[in-house]
């Protein structure tokens, strides 16, 4: 009948309905959850990942480490704490900077008439806890930084001192008091010591034991007192170019490398045979001097020489090799500068066979 024609229609489309609401909710969690992955790989769909094969395979050839040691130069680090982009401390104690405020402000002791005013201290003497040094300078641990504070004299140390950079002063000389009376007798030694088979000395002036680099570059040294630096005796680097010296002064058996281009040094201004004796010497710079010969004899330990732009014209024979011993190498002495100077290297051909390389200067 008619009627039982639509009940069965309206049947079937319920039916239906049914099937379908079913079938579109049970998969709709399914379809997200699968979608998902799909909506994430867009964002890496632009990457190209084929490079980013990191295993321990090819790890060496990523990265390779073996040049990293080429790009410094590790041969002088004995101390690399440079300061010289350091603001110089202030040397006025108002305006110090407040360190907290729970920190007391430092008390200013002024002299006043109702006690004896401390005389200035004498130099070569002991130097009294509160060391100025490190109120005008900068104390890091052994190391004393004095650059460009105005100074035109050293200071006294702190009695450990190791390291001592004093560039870009106005310091004029260097005495022998400058560097004692920063030791103290050890027990048994009393009063008096020897230093380096001298004469004993009071305890006051024994030298600086653990001081091995002075850098006084840029100064206006003109004079050097020739026991400044002699008594020193684990000095291993004095450096002081850029100044006005004329006479280099005697130095300790211990020193290994000796800076003192540009300054007015002629020959007549070193002691004859002044390097023979060191045995440690392995870097001599005198370059920009006054130089009239090659000062001999050289020490074996010597591993480079800058003599330019002097005023060098002859050399001996013997200056770098024993003519007597034909089968001598100095497998050390690679670095000779003699760029500058009127000498015609040519003219010496039997002066360099026991060289590994031949000087730098002028052979015409």
């Amino acid at each position: 009948t008619p009627a039982g024609g639509r009940m069965w229609t309206l049947a079937w489309l319920g039916m239906a309905s049914l099937c379908l609401g079913a079938a579109w909710a049970v998969p709709a969690k399914e379809r997200r959850k699968a979608e998902k992955p799909r909506a994430d790989l867009t964002l890496y769909e632009n990457l190209d990942l084929d490079n980013y094969d990191l295993t321990l395979d090819n790890y060496g050839e990523i990265l390779d480490l073996s040049n990293y040691e080429e790009l410094y130069d590790y041969g002088d680090l004995a101390p690399k704490i440079e300061v010289g982009t350091l603001a110089p401390r202030p040397k006025d104690p108002e305006i110090l900077p407040n360190l907290g405020a729970t920190a007391e402000p430092p008390k200013l002791q002024l002299p006043t008439t109702a006690g004896p005013i401390q005389p200035a201290p004498i130099p070569g003497t002991p130097a009294p806890p509160g060391l100025p040094s490190c109120l005008l300078c900068l104390c890091i641990g052994t190391s004393v930084y004095c650059d460009d504070a105005d100074l035109e004299q050293i200071p006294r140390l702190p009695p450990d001192t190791t390291y001592l950079y004093a560039r870009f002063n106005r310091i004029g000389a260097v005495r022998a008091g400058d560097f004692t009376g920063l030791s103290t007798p050890g027990p048994g030694q009393g009063g008096t010591r020897a230093i380096n088979g001298s004469a004993f000395i009071p305890a006051r002036l024994l030298p600086a034991e653990k001081l091995k680099r002075i850098d006084l570059s840029s100064n206006s040294i003109s004079w050097a007192d020739v026991d400044a630096f002699r008594l020193l005796p684990s000095l291993q680097e004095l450096i002081l170019p850029e100044n006005r010296l004329t006479a280099l002064p005697e130095l300790p058996l211990s020193i290994v490398r000796l800076d003192a281009r540009l300054n007015r040094i002629p020959s007549t201004g070193l002691r004859p045979e002044a390097f023979r004796d060191l045995k440690q010497l392995q870097f001599l710079h005198l370059s920009d001097n006054q130089l009239d010969f090659i000062p001999a004899p050289l020490p074996e330990s010597l591993r480079s020489l800058h003599l330019q732009n002097n005023n060098i014209q002859t050399m001996h024979e013997d200056t770098f090799c024993d003519s007597q011993d034909h089968s001598q190498i100095r497998r050390a002495l690679e670095d000779i500068r003699l760029d500058g100077n009127p000498i015609n290297l040519s003219l010496f051909p039997d002066a360099y066979f026991c060289l590994p390389r031949l000087p730098t200067g002028r052979f015409s």
